[in-house]
């Protein structure tokens, strides 16, 4: 009978819930409960009769005992007590977290002494804030005071007035002050059913009463189902929200792990999906450690003073698996001989991770030792055993980290051998001993990456490659790829890393590395790929900042010495992706940093920036923004043909509508002065081919040097050639011409020398002949020093320098003595009777031919850098410097040329002039004279059409630039022809073309035919006796 009873004998939980009118002195249309909790231990045949036990505990006739639950059912047992739930409750958040297995309905098991209970499956808990008036700030400001107690006592009183109306009303507790006593915090338990509405209401009542603004949490409104097992690595999970009712707002996700709080977006891992007006479902595809913690699901109500946030939380408890860097020390070992023995110690390093790693090894003769652990990581370390008897082979080691699940990841470790007499790097601070054809591995200190150091085959250490990455940079690009995967907001996420990227690169000093320049480079390319908008104001303003701050010309040699496995240079990455940041951002206006300036203009009929003085405009496109953006300093990096160099900055130029039909100018200010005859060429960058491209872009030509014209939209810039045009057949017809000048020079002068005595008669025809055989002279030494320089390139520059010199003295000598030949002229013409003697006349022809020139040859080499290159004469032709007009070397031989074709074209009119004039008085006594002056006339009039005319060409060609078309290489054709044979000229026009002199050759040839036969006839007379 005993044994019976203790059977039916169980522990039965129930709740109170005791009515009362005046318990919390409510106004009397209202109702205030208050719920109480009794622990009975009754027989089971009793439980029917609770309510008729319980009535004599209730005296009071105004309260009733009202609505009986049983909330847990419990037995005893030798294990203690098993419980379970009654229907419509459920264990509280309590006593899940603290046992996985009392979550929901189960049946527990607990110490015979616990107390633990079931709640309504409608139990709300809530925790709030209230921030009182300047009434009650000051006497809450003693907390031993009287007046403290009374303000606190009649606090309470008026919350537990106004809350105890709210059906399932159990307790409230006031749990404290802050910020000067301004601030209550207090607690509040429900234990039934209770609608949102009727929550806000009832604290609306409280808020006007007080007066005070009210901010409450609750727990129960809301409930979040999470995994009851744990989830493993990398696999999909999915969380469920549920609200008791429509609470007529957006549910939000949050999880909070030991660095922060994160809110939870949908992105490239998390999704977030609203299911209904009262379900939402976080799904995450790829679970890491990155959202191992604490999740929150919360629907926020706001009205007038008061905001209630409705919330549920359960942790998500991730089995990890670790990255792994291995090492070993000593890395190699080094055999003396074959009885040397080493021991190896082995190490894996990971991570500091709460997942209870179960680390194996595989290899043979393995020790495992102690772990050790610091502040970052954990160090998992085995021995082994090493000796050099052969046959010697690396030896293979493994370490294997298993998680919770079962799932394994391991570090392999090679430990090789450095062979007796094989050859190899001997240690050098850091590095050690590695053999010869591999390559030392350290890990960085103080910060990210490791450092590279190869041993040659012949056993030398090479050039350290050090790809240590500053912490701060790192930690960027680390966060730059998870900006999208739903954990945090990514304008938010975007933001931080820009923020993080930019206070970085403002000290180039500590990233003036290929390496971390290459990792910045790579945070731009990672933003790239993954943003679609760049909307926040502030992350703009970082992204032009940090960008702007890798264009420093302190970072130069960073950018160019990439290792070798690099294939793509960082130029290109960060030009393709700083170019769509820029489109997909939030710009407008004038943007400047020191290298990067963006200009944005929105004008449907034609747009116009301006970026470091670089003009762009835009017709014919179909609206939208239009950005350009100029890059300073970045046309250094960038690859370019080798015969081509980079000329500009670079521009590029977007717009977010369609750029089917557009036309762009651009007016690009030189970086260095276009060289004569040396063409640019307008081209945009191809991401496709890696190149820069000239498809539909067209140059302005010298008429108009910076400007482009484009029919599509890229990154543009002016490619200079690093070598001037060439006019086909130019040197070919040079040579020619000069050689047959030269030759026909040449016949000049020995016809002169053979006719001399027959032709100088006068002193007239003694100054023709005189100045004849000198400007020929004169020409042939310069043709042949011009012949002698014909290929600029094949001379060295101090032969370039003489011949220049020679050249420029010589013709203009050729000039002067024409110019003595017209100006004696025209003194003969005008004074008739006035005679020079020769003497003087070679004088004054000496004087002005030789001494003249000879002065401005002399003159403008001192004053152009002692005759240095590119100021007196360039090496490109070896001859005279033209910069522009009046400009340059080149016009102290135009000007003086000039002015004296002026001058003998002036003589020539005077003296034909005057002939005509004079011819019918002119004496018999004086025709000599007169045909003489004929003669000289004519060589005048022949000869500085020739000289004149020529030389005009050849000031055309200095003016004219091969750029420009045809016409300049008409008109260097026709120089060429000209000067090259003016040799040929004088030898038909001054020689063979005067009849005095012809004659005279005549004469002499005919004197040695009759001498040649009258020899003839006297030899034959005398073999005939």
């Amino acid at each position: 009978m005993h044994a019976k009873k203790t059977r039916n004998m169980m522990w039965t939980f129930i709740f109170l819930s005791i009515l009362s009118l005046n318990v919390c002195q409510a106004a009397a249309q209202e109702n205030s409960t208050q719920k109480y909790y009794v622990k009975l231990k009754i027989d089971k045949n009793a439980i029917g009769n609770i309510t008729e036990l319980l009535r004599p505990f209730v005296d009071d006739t105004n309260l009733s005992v009202d609505d009986l639950k049983m909330t847990t059912e419990c037995k005893e047992d030798s294990a203690g007590v098993k419980c379970s739930c009654k229907p419509n409750h459920r264990w509280s958040d309590d006593v899940c977290w603290s046992n996985k297995t009392c979550c929901g309905d189960s049946e527990c098991t607990f110490p015979t002494n616990s107390d633990q209970m079931c709640v309504s499956v409608h139990s709300v808990a809530v925790s709030g804030s209230l921030t009182l008036g300047q009434n009650h700030s000051n006497c809450l400001r003693e907390s031993t005071s009287e007046e403290y107690k009374k303000c606190n006592d009649t606090l309470f009183i008026e919350m537990k007035r106004v809350y105890s109306t709210i059906r399932g009303f159990v307790t409230l507790t006031i749990t404290g002050y802050r910020i000067g006593s301004i601030i209550a915090d207090f607690k509040m338990n429900i234990d039934d059913r209770v609608y949102s509405n009727d929550l806000i209401e009832t604290t609306l009542k409280l808020s006007e009463f007080l007066p005070a603004t009210l901010n409450l949490e609750t727990a129960g409104f809301v409930r979040l189902y999470m995994p009851l097992t744990l989830v493993c690595y990398e696999k999909s999970v999915v969380l469920r929200c549920q609200s008791t009712e429509d609470l007529n707002v957006t549910p939000k996700w949050n999880l909070k792990r030991p660095d922060r709080i994160f809110d939870i977006t949908s992105g490239t891992i998390a999704d977030v999906a609203i299911l209904g007006k009262r379900e939402t479902n976080l799904t995450i595809r790829e679970v890491s450690e990155l959202w191992e913690g604490n999740y929150t699901c919360t629907y926020e109500q706001q009205r007038s003073l008061v905001t209630i946030v409705h919330k549920a939380t359960g942790i998500l408890d991730v089995s990890l698996l670790p990255n792994i860097y291995t090492s070993t020390q000593p890395p190699f070992v080094r055999c003396e001989s074959e009885r040397t023995v080493v021991k190896v110690t082995a190490k894996c390093e990971i991570s500091k991770s709460s997942e209870p790693y179960e680390v194996t090894w595989t290899g043979d003769g393995i020790l495992q030792k102690p772990l050790y652990k610091s502040q970052e990581t954990i160090v998992y370390t085995a021995e082994k055993i090493m000796t050099c008897s052969p046959p010697l082979k690396p030896a293979e080691l493994q370490c294997i980290f298993k998680n919770r699940c079962n799932q394994t990841r391991s570090g392999k470790i090679t430990i090789n051998f450095i062979n007796v007499g094989e050859k190899f790097c001997e240690a050098e601070g850091d590095w050690y001993d590695t053999k010869a054809d591999f390559t030392a591995e350290l890990k960085c200190k103080h910060s990210a990456g490791v450092r590279l150091r190869y041993c040659s085959e012949d056993g030398e250490w090479e050039k350290e490659d050090s790809r240590c990455v500053i912490t701060e940079l790192y930690s960027a690009l680390q966060q730059a790829t998870i900006v999208d995967i739903g954990l945090g907001f990514e304008d938010q996420n975007v933001a931080d890393v820009l923020s993080i990227f930019e206070n970085t690169t403002n000290n180039t000093e500590n990233i003036n590395t290929f390496t971390n320049v290459n990792v910045s480079v790579h945070v731009l390319s990672t933003l790239d790929d993954k943003l679609e908008s760049l909307n926040n104001e502030s992350s703009t303003d970082y992204l032009l900042e940090s960008s702007s701050n890798l264009l420093e010309r302190s970072l130069n040699k960073s950018w160019m010495s990439p290792p070798p496995d690099i294939s793509l240079t960082l130029a290109e990455t960060y030009l393709s992706s700083l170019e769509r940041l820029i489109k997909i951002a939030n710009i407008t206006g004038n943007n400047r940093k020191p290298n990067i300036e963006v200009d944005t203009c929105s004008d449907e009929e034609e747009c116009k920036n301006s970026v470091f003085n670089v003009n762009v405009s835009l017709k014919h496109r179909g609206g939208g923004i239009v950005k350009t953006t100029g890059f300073k300093q970045l046309e250094s990096y960038l690859p370019y043909d080798g015969e081509k160099k980079l000329n500009s900055i670079i521009v590029s130029t977007t717009t977010n509508e369609s750029t089917d039909e557009v036309e762009i100018t651009i007016d690009f200010p030189l970086r260095a002065p276009r060289p004569r005859h040396v063409e640019l060429e307008c081209v945009a960058w191809n991401t496709t081919n890696r190149r820069w491209s000239s498809d539909r872009c067209k140059w302005a030509r010298a008429a108009n040097e910076g400007r482009c014209t484009c029919t599509h939209l890229s990154s543009f810039a002016i490619l200079l050639s690093k070598h001037p045009i060439n006019v086909p057949g130019a040197t070919e017809m040079t040579c020619v011409g000069l050689s047959v000048s030269i030759i026909s020079l040449t016949l000049s002068l020995l016809i002169e020398l053979v006719v001399w005595g027959d032709v100088v008669k006068t002193n007239t025809l003694h100054l023709r002949h005189t100045a004849h055989v000198n400007i020929s002279v004169c020409l042939l030494v310069g043709n042949c020093c011009f012949l002698a320089s014909v290929e600029p390139r094949d001379l060295s520059r101090v032969w370039c320098k003489t011949f220049t010199v020679l050249k420029h003295f010589c013709y203009l000598s050729m000039f002067f003595w024409m110019l003595c030949l017209s100006t004696t002229l025209l003194h003969q013409t005008l004074y008739l009777f006035h005679q020079v003697s020769r003497t003087k006349y070679l004088r004054f022809s000496m004087i002005v031919g030789y001494v003249c020139p000879l002065l401005i040859v002399f003159v403008t080499f001192l004053t152009n850098n002692s005759g240095g290159e590119s100021s007196y004469y360039r090496t490109e032709t070896c001859w005279l410097v033209y910069i522009g007009l009046m400009k340059g070397s080149i016009f102290t031989f135009v000007i003086p040329v000039g002015i004296i074709v002026f001058v003998n074209i002036f003589s020539m009119l005077v003296v034909i002039m005057k002939l005509l004039y004079h011819q019918e008085n002119i004496d018999k006594s004086r025709e000599k004279e007169k045909t003489a002056a004929k003669t000289v006339l004519r060589t005048v009039v022949f000869l500085t059409p020739v000289f004149g005319v020529t030389w005009i060409f050849g000031l055309a060609v200095l003016i004219v630039d091969l750029t420009s078309g045809t016409i300049a290489f008409i008109v260097n054709y026709v120089f060429i022809f000209m000067n090259a044979f003016q040799g040929l000229f004088i030898l038909l026009t001054t020689c063979l073309g005067d009849r005095t002199t012809r004659d005279a050759l005549l004469k002499r040839f005919k004197k040695k035919a009759v001498a040649s036969t009258s020899n003839n006839i006297v030899k034959s007379a005398s073999n005939v006796k």
